[in-house]
């Protein structure tokens, strides 16, 4: 592998953390990188893969997971809406960010497979992608933005797995701050025993 090659190929991948998830801006509120949206997606597929009762390649998920986004450094993000009008050529901006790189070959099959939602991890990854937006569909929500809740059952709608769903309406039970504030005050109610 040339070296030069491997470091424009970082640089182009690093892009991803200053590529804003467009979908925001329609909601009203939040924000998002496309590397962000990417690593969120990797936590949920393993959670999801953790509840199927099926063999799963975990390598095979999360590089579908980590790299599913990497043709937006070319052609952004574009959102539903955007959809309706714009077209992009993934399948183009995929093959030139990792032209010339030994794993090439590889990550092309994996975007494809993403992108047909063929194989079990493909399924996984794209209801994590899902998950991931309900996440941050409910923080909106728990946060004060009340459109947030109109997105939420089209987004649960495209869920496949019964394990996403599952998951899905945990996490739609759940308070968005609920991992530090509980354990937070349950910790200040210690203290003031402590004191007492």
């Amino acid at each position: 592998m040339e070296l030069d090659r491997a470091a424009r190929f970082l640089f182009e991948n690093a892009m991803l953390k200053r590529t804003m998830r467009t979908g925001y801006a329609f909601l009203g509120t939040g924000s998002e990188s496309a590397a962000a949206h990417s690593q969120s997606m990797a936590a949920a597929a393993m959670v999801i893969a953790g509840m199927v009762e099926r063999q799963i390649d975990m390598e095979r998920l999360l590089k579908i997971c980590i790299f599913h986004d990497l043709p937006e450094a070319r052609t952004g993000d574009a959102n539903a809406v955007h959809k309706l009008y714009v077209a992009r050529d993934e399948d183009r901006a995929m093959a030139r960010a990792v032209e010339g790189m030994p794993f090439a070959h590889e990550l092309i099959e994996l975007h494809r497979d993403y992108e047909a939602g063929d194989s079990i991890e493909a399924i996984v990854a794209r209801d994590a992608d899902q998950i991931d937006m309900i996440i941050s569909l409910k923080e909106q929500l728990d946060i004060g933005n009340r459109d947030a809740e109109i997105w939420l059952p089209h987004v649960v709608k495209r869920l496949k797995l019964e394990a996403s769903k599952a998951l899905a309406q945990a996490i739609l039970d759940t308070h968005w701050a609920s991992w530090w504030m509980d354990e937070l005050l349950s910790g200040e109610e210690e203290v003031k025993r402590d004191d007492e």
